[in-house]
């Protein structure tokens, strides 16, 4: 009977993101990429696809950001941080587009204490 109870039991529903072991909302985005009518059609792997891809250039990113703060011997990480790697590297330069540091500036800057 111990058989029949263990074979009868539920599996645990395991998320999109945890299945593709990545830390994006995996179904959140193939909500958004259907209802942004994007294509007429979206293979089921499409958003962990594009996750995947996101995970990865944000990882790369923000490797290179902790490598400019600890350059600078700073604990915290400001835009100046983020700007400096992206604008170095040309393929993230490319990748960002000319409205980078439009952006930066116009963030609101820490309090001086």
């Amino acid at each position: 009977m111990a058989k029949m109870v263990n074979f009868m039991r539920r599996r645990q529903a395991l998320s999109r993101s945890t299945r593709a072991e990545l830390q994006f909302p995996v179904s959140r985005v193939g909500r958004l990429l259907r209802e942004g009518r994007y294509a007429q059609s979206l293979s089921s792997v499409t958003p962990a696809f594009l996750m995947g891809i996101l995970e990865y250039l944000i990882s790369n990113i923000l490797e290179l950001v902790v490598k400019e703060a600890d350059n600078n011997r700073r604990v915290r990480v400001t835009p100046e941080h983020v700007e400096t790697p992206v604008s170095q590297s040309q393929q993230l330069s490319r990748l960002s587009g000319e409205d980078t540091h439009s952006q930066v500036d116009e963030m609101p800057q820490p309090r001086k204490k």
